[in-house]
């Protein structure tokens, strides 16, 4: 079992130079690739479907957001419709009772016109703001949307991610999420966002597992400074 990372204080954190991050992600190119996905300019879409995505697999979410768009026509007709429909809609994703009203609360926040479309122009700030103002939404699932839909510089930041992220010294290991997200979105080169998450991530889930990372198997284990812990 893995030993895990020991939290380092802000004051003696020393972030990553950007020749290191860029040597990093060489290596992830090397053994991963560039992703091949575009931002798909759905940000409704997609902020339904990270809401779904929420303690189940891809293979689950994706089943009952086909279901959802399936059974209604708009999104307009998804928040007009009782939550008990929605929920049976969207039961293969698992908590279906829960993340039903969240989707018909955050549809409702949202007003008229139900639509994200403004924030391909606006300031990532305010679109970061407006998303986490809505009703359970927090900084990862506001990174999915600015950053699936737009190609807009936030990088997501999930387990995997923070867990590969601390492991290899691009993150301070014990900071919370919104410093991770901060920070990752800081050292990622223009233009890497949706490359350097997608990378991270299947790293994570391939090769530096949380409780077994496969350490004697790893391509970047010269460049970790946790191989071993």
């Amino acid at each position: 079992m893995a030993t895990r990372i020991p939290t380092v204080a802000r004051k003696d954190w020393k972030p990553p130079t950007a020749r290191r991050v860029a040597a990093i992600r060489q290596r992830l190119r090397e053994i991963y690739g560039v992703p091949l996905i575009e931002p798909h300019g759905d940000p409704l879409g997609e902020l339904i479907l990270t809401v779904l995505s929420q303690s189940t697999n891809d293979r689950n979410r994706d089943l009952a957001f086909i279901r959802l768009r399936n059974r209604f026509a708009s999104w307009e007709e998804v928040r007009a419709a009782p939550v008990d429909e929605v929920e049976a809609a969207i039961r293969p994703g698992g908590i279906s009772k829960v993340k039903s009203q969240r989707i018909h609360d955050i549809l409702e926040a949202i007003g008229d016109p139900l639509d994200l479309e403004w924030m391909r122009e606006a300031p990532l700030a305010e679109s970061q703001a407006y998303l986490c103002a809505l009703p359970g939404v927090g900084r990862k699932t506001a990174a999915c949307v600015l950053c699936f839909s737009f190609g807009l510089p936030d990088v997501p930041v999930d387990t995997h991610v923070s867990r590969v992220g601390m492991r290899l010294g691009l993150l301070r290991p014990g900071a919370p999420f919104e410093e991770l997200h901060d920070e990752l979105a800081r050292i990622t080169p223009e233009g890497a966002a949706l490359e350097f998450h997608m990378n991270l991530l299947r790293h994570g889930r391939r090769t530096c597992h949380a409780r077994k990372p496969d350490c004697g198997g790893c391509a970047l284990a010269r460049m970790c400074p946790s191989r071993g812990i």
